[in-house]
């Protein structure tokens, strides 16, 4: 390797560093991409990045779609509506109450696809429910953040479009593609949570449990109505029957968000300028949270690409695909762990060795999905992952015990996903 190659390495440790210390994240890999970009000669390469990055239509639109659907769920309350009515029934079964809720969970992340969206709306009302019937509070917290792993069945998720645009596939099929895989995950984040709960006695009690009230939701003037509780299901069912059994309702993720908010606004019957407001600071909080980051992972590989790492990365694939297996996995893995987001590094990974897969014997949708579903299991496995403090903070319990209830499970699922998806 030459010179500008070593020091694009040497940019690498200090973005892992910088992201470890939870620098702006946006800053950290638009900085470096540009550097390595300067050093290389070619500044404009990144430039040319930034502004590719920021007109991907089709990413564009199912980011921004989703998080005004998203927005005008938690204004209507449907978000609330449907956890009252998923959790209504659970009530009395002990220790089993932990699966039970993290399945939940799983199903509601799925259709509100912010983990910590979810596990607010989701973590008030079932982490007391688990306290009362007798499970520690880091059981209880430990139970949400397992099933905050479903948000990656959701075409609004960033990564299901940007790697089904990437292998030129529909973002439904890209979802079929990887849907065992995740359920999968999902599965060892039921089984494995109740087995560590089990293990660390979690079904004792605690006669000390309590809840930060300031982080509960006031029930005061909320009425559940089982309507509402249907909206945040309406576009995933769009999606999923339009794709698989009625073409003629068949349309994309942004049309299947908007439809859905309409229906909201009909059924809810808010202050529309209120609600057409929350809409479009769900469009720009998607744009500036999760375009932001693409836009930034994407001169970040730039950079890399024009000092010539790149290349040196791909021909050392080429001889191995195991690199490429344990690479795309335990690396985001890693670093969904130690920087508490999982988006950054695989972002980072799929923009830039991903494309690549089919020169090492891999498909583009099998790497890019091993990567974000690895990246996720890490995120999901970190106490300093703002989803993991969150459900903390709610059950009043240190970040450390609940982590070490999940910890094992999604290492695991990382594991078995990296010997059997590519």
């Amino acid at each position: 390797m030459g010179i500008t190659e070593w020091v694009a390495v040497l940019v690498i440790f200090a973005v892992v560093y910088c992201l470890i210390k939870r620098y702006e994240t946006r800053l950290v890999l638009i900085g470096s991409g540009l550097l390595l970009c300067l050093i290389s000669w070619n500044l404009v390469g990144g430039l040319n990045a930034f502004a590719k990055s920021m007109t991907n239509a089709s990413l564009v639109m199912a980011i921004c779609g989703s998080m005004g659907f998203a927005f005008v769920a938690k204004y209507t309350e449907a978000d609330r509506s449907l956890v009252h009515y998923l959790s209504a029934p659970i009530r009395g079964l002990g220790i089993f109450l932990v699966p039970v809720c993290t399945a939940i969970t799983f199903f509601v992340n799925i259709a509100i696809p912010s983990a910590a969206g979810c596990a607010a709306a989701v973590g008030s009302t079932l982490i007391p429910v688990m306290l009362r019937a007798g499970i520690k509070p880091a059981g209880a917290a430990a139970a949400v953040l397992a099933g905050t792993i479903g948000s990656y069945l959701s075409p609004g998720t960033s990564h299901n479009p940007y790697v089904a645009n990437m292998a030129h596939i529909d973002v439904m099929e890209f979802i079929g593609f990887h849907a065992p895989y995740s359920i999968m995950i999902g599965a060892f984040g039921v089984i494995g949570t109740l087995i560590m709960c089990i293990l660390l006695g979690d079904g004792k009690g605690d006669k000390n449990a309590k809840i930060d009230e300031s982080k509960a939701q006031k029930t005061d003037d909320f009425t559940p109505n089982p309507i509402k509780a249907l909206v945040p299901l309406v576009p995933i069912t769009i999606l999923v029957v339009g794709n698989l059994w009625c073409p003629f309702i068949k349309m994309g993720v942004a049309q299947a968000m908007v439809l859905g908010a309409v229906i909201a606004l009909a059924v809810a019957r808010p202050n529309p300028e209120t609600f057409t407001k929350e809409f479009f600071n769900g469009c720009g909080k998607g744009y500036a949270d999760v375009m932001g980051i693409i836009i930034a992972a994407g001169v970040f590989a730039a950079g890399l690409r024009e000092a010539g790492l790149i290349d040196v990365f791909v021909q050392s694939l080429k001889e191995s695909n195991e690199i490429a297996r344990w690479g795309g996995s335990i690396g985001p893995f890693i670093m969904g762990v130690i920087t508490g987001s999982g988006d950054a590094a695989t972002l980072a990974f799929n923009e830039t060795v991903t494309p690549h897969a089919e020169d090492f014997g891999m498909s583009i949708q099998g790497l890019g999905g091993l990567a974000f579903l690895a990246g996720a299991a890490g995120r999901t496995a970190s106490p300093l992952a703002g989803v993991t403090i969150l459900v903390s903070g709610i059950a009043m319990v240190s970040p450390i015990e609940v982590i070490k209830r999940t910890a094992l499970p999604m290492l695991a699922a990382t594991i078995v996903c990296a010997l059997i998806m590519v």
